[in-house]
């Protein structure tokens, strides 16, 4: 496919449409699955009928403000909005009334998307003191208001007629702005991030390079992680580029019932999933006894030597073809069975969790991007992962490390800037070059990220710690939920931890002991000294995590501060 001769994301998409016989299967809710499937020619025809309504509503460029989780209608209404040459603007489903005020405020939308009442009633109220939105269209049936107009998206798909369009007759370049998705605020304010359609159309040529190694034609994909989020937002592209048939997940608690329910080929998720996965297929491991025992151990000793190249023995080939038959194909089969790949993106994926997870027959690739690339700057292929690294740059995005060892990147995947904020644009664009904040290295090609800028411990010695290192040794401590390192400027390290709730009435001493253990793999300025805990968990909803699972660190540390403090 010759991703450099569309001019914009609806032209791929037609393309693929007149691609594809017009009543294949293409987007399905695993909510109702009966009720919400969607052919190529449904989704079609919804996304022309719904962009007639929004030109009697919008200009161009006008921004639609849409929150809703993740179902067809998400991608169908993203797809409009474009075809009436609007931008939209994603927003978590998850966020509160104050934070849409935010964004409201910053963006002025001329229209909301919402899907159901619960996202209209923290919506509603903004709406009303505003003068600048004239229409919200919902997903699901809702509550009918005096002074608002309120239009349910089923009436407008609901219609017989419209009039067929061709894509490739739109005024919409590659420069032009496809979306503004805003930062998950880790360190303050939400920033607008502009993203061009050339720049996403770049990403999607550079996964579909990736995904063309070991997919098969029409591949099922699971869609858990928020669209909202500039990782999963750029993926339904790449669902398009690759003809897939597209499954939403009901819910991340639903997410191994969900991949037995479609079987899917490729799934996205951030490295908590992959975190959470490693503890619970470890617990379960730690429970076998005998041969079990003995193949389980293999299947991880052997699946690592594989990894890391190294070469099996006569015994080893045949025990790694036992471990293939009896272990792997099982692990398998719990998420379906064809499953060819995980991708890891929107964080760092720890090294031992990546490791176990590849060892054990579930391929984990990892990437690396940010929502200012569109938002993949490079992946682990899969015919050579190397899980250290988050593999090397897609092509048409350049790549170079600064004198402090920033990575910098430059290409048409880089945004157009931040949304009325040229003051925070000229920090991070000099020269059409990306301040990224990571701290990284080349190893061969491989892009290996070795530290982010803002989050660096610095000793009174000068030396620089990484905390996120260190949390990611404490969560795999059984019993440890969630872990926060402390110590900027201070005489040794500390943490905040937070654990599994059956496990609360562990003793300070069992506790120390799991500590201990970590603190002998460690350099002396990385060793962690004290800990206190704190019962209530870091969630979305309490604020201390970004939608994406990120510790919202500032804001964590802000509200123990003393605390901390407590433990000098």
């Amino acid at each position: 496919m010759n991703f450099k001769k569309y001019n914009n994301l609806l032209e791929l998409f037609y393309n693929q449409f007149e691609n594809q016989k017009s009543n294949n299967q293409f987007l399905t809710s695993l909510k109702n699955p009966t009720k919400d499937t969607y052919s190529w020619s449904e989704t079609y025809s919804n996304i022309v009928k719904l962009s007639e309504f929004l030109n009697s509503k919008i200009l161009a460029k006008d921004r639609c403000l849409l929150v809703s989780e993740n179902r067809p209608e998400w991608m169908i209404s993203d797809l409009a909005i474009m075809l009436s040459q609007g931008i939209t603007v994603p927003a978590y489903t998850t966020y509160t009334e104050r934070d849409y005020e935010y964004l409201i405020n910053d963006c002025k939308p001329s229209i909301i998307f919402a899907s159901d009442q619960a996202q209209l009633d923290k919506l509603i109220n903004i709406v009303r003191k505003t003068n600048f939105i004239k229409t919200v269209i919902t997903f699901e049936e809702v509550k009918n208001y005096d002074d608002v107009e309120i239009i349910n998206i089923k009436n407008i798909f609901g219609k017989s007629d419209f009039n067929e369009k061709n894509f490739f007759n739109l005024d919409i370049k590659r420069n032009d702005i496809a979306c503004i998705i805003y930062t998950s605020g880790t360190q303050g304010n939400p920033k607008g991030v502009m993203l061009s359609h050339g720049g996403i159309l770049n990403n999607c040529e550079g996964a579909y390079k990736l995904l063309q190694e070991f997919i098969s034609l029409n591949p099922k994909f699971l869609t858990w992680l928020p669209l909202s989020h500039s990782y999963e937002h750029t993926v339904q592209f790449v669902q398009i580029a690759v003809a897939a048939k597209v499954f939403y997940a009901e819910s991340i608690d639903k997410l191994i019932k969900n991949m037995n329910d479609c079987n899917p080929e490729i799934m996205t998720a951030v490295p908590r999933f992959y975190q959470n996965l490693f503890q619970k297929i470890n617990s379960n491991f730690n429970k076998t006894t005998g041969f079990k025992k003995f193949l389980i151990n293999k299947t991880v000793e052997l699946g690592k030597k594989i990894i890391q190249k190294k070469k099996l023995s006569t015994a080893d080939k045949i025990i790694n073809f036992l471990c293939n038959k009896l272990v792997r194909k099982k692990i398998k089969s719990q998420f379906g069975g064809s499953l060819k790949a995980f991708i890891s993106g929107g964080g760092a994926l720890d090294y031992e969790v990546g490791t176990f997870l590849n060892a054990i027959g579930l391929p984990t690739l990892q990437g690396y991007g940010l929502t200012e690339t569109s938002p993949v700057v490079s992946c682990n292929p899969i015919s050579d992962i190397r899980i250290e690294t988050v593999g090397p740059p897609f092509e048409g995005n350049s790549v170079k490390i600064a004198n402090d060892g920033e990575i910098l990147v430059k290409g048409e995947n880089v945004m157009l800037g931040y949304w009325n904020n040229e003051e925070e644009t000229k920090k991070v664009l000099i020269d059409g070059w990306l301040s990224t904040g990571d701290i990284g290295h080349f190893e061969e090609g491989y892009l290996k990220i070795t530290d982010r800028k803002k989050d660096i411990l610095i000793t009174p010695g000068g030396d620089n710690i990484s905390p996120v290192k260190l949390e990611n040794d404490l969560v795999k401590i059984d019993f440890v939920e969630q872990a926060l390192v402390y110590g900027d400027n201070k005489p040794y390290l500390v943490a905040l931890l937070v654990l599994a709730k059956d496990k609360k009435d562990l003793t300070n001493e069992v506790i120390q002991n799991e500590i201990d253990k970590i603190n002998k793999n460690l350099s002396i300025i990385e060793k962690i000294k004290k800990f206190f805990i704190i019962s209530e968990q870091f969630t979305i909803e309490n604020e201390m995590l970004t939608p994406t699972l990120k510790l919202k660190r500032y804001k964590i540390i802000k509200k123990y501060k003393d605390d901390f403090e407590k433990l000098y």
